[in-house]
């Protein structure tokens, strides 16, 4: 009975993660085919060829987010772009939803940006209670007046979906910083911490070589910044 539970586990653990990747991009592929609905009724795949083709929608949006980043990186596209977002601020709530938007997407896939690129432990919701999180920036100096203390903008997130959380301002000196990549918090808060990379000889490997990898992008980021 006992070697069959551990048959029974050891086939689970190569399943389970199949069965959910399979899910989660069969969802993510389905979501994104969706794209295809902007084409005219005469010319999609479906009606040309007869058939849908799983998978297409996420060619056409890989090539349209390429095409659009080729057409706003010269001069030409720029001012385009100027102009739109020029039109959609003077719409009340749009220029409010657009803004924050952008400011995100730029602070993420900026070469410089530190948002969300830095993991970190920090007491909450009371002392001797620790918790990841992740750094966002700096909080804006009136607020640090006000609370009369150098604050840090945190982002503490839930398991096991850390795309929800709580946004708080930490005093820096109270913030314990962790020398390890976002990806290990993001395992451990995704896994409830039952996936510790950390304690695992081979990934202290991998995570050593990210750790260096990132080191030299983020100064060869800097040195372009300061180029600039």
């Amino acid at each position: 009975m006992i070697r069959l539970r551990r048959y029974f586990v050891a086939g689970l653990l190569v399943w389970l993660p199949i069965v959910a990747t399979y899910i989660v991009l069969s969802f993510a592929i389905r979501l994104i085919d969706r794209s295809l609905l902007l084409l005219p009724t005469a010319i999609r795949p479906e009606n040309l060829i007869g058939f849908k083709i799983p998978g297409l929608g996420v060619i056409l949006t890989l090539i349209l987010v390429l095409v659009t980043g080729l057409i706003v990186a010269n001069f030409f596209g720029r001012r385009m772009v100027s102009a739109w977002e020029s039109l959609l601020s003077r719409i009340p709530l749009v220029r409010t939803v657009y803004g924050a938007v952008k400011q995100i997407t730029a602070s993420l896939f900026s070469d410089a940006g530190q948002s969300f690129r830095e993991m970190v432990l920090v007491e909450y919701p009371r002392k001797g209670i620790w918790v990841l999180a992740f750094v966002t920036g700096d909080t804006p100096k009136k607020f640090q007046q006000v609370a009369g203390q150098d604050l840090i903008n945190i982002y503490v997130p839930t398991t096991p979906n850390p795309t929800s959380g709580v946004y708080i301002m930490v005093p820096r000196a109270d913030v314990k910083r962790l020398d390890v990549p976002v990806e290990v918090g993001l395992k451990m808060i995704l896994s409830a911490g039952v996936i510790n990379p950390l304690d695992d000889p081979e990934e202290a490997k991998k995570l050593a070589a990210e750790i260096k990898r990132k080191e030299q992008a983020l100064a060869k980021a800097k040195a372009r910044a300061e180029k600039k």
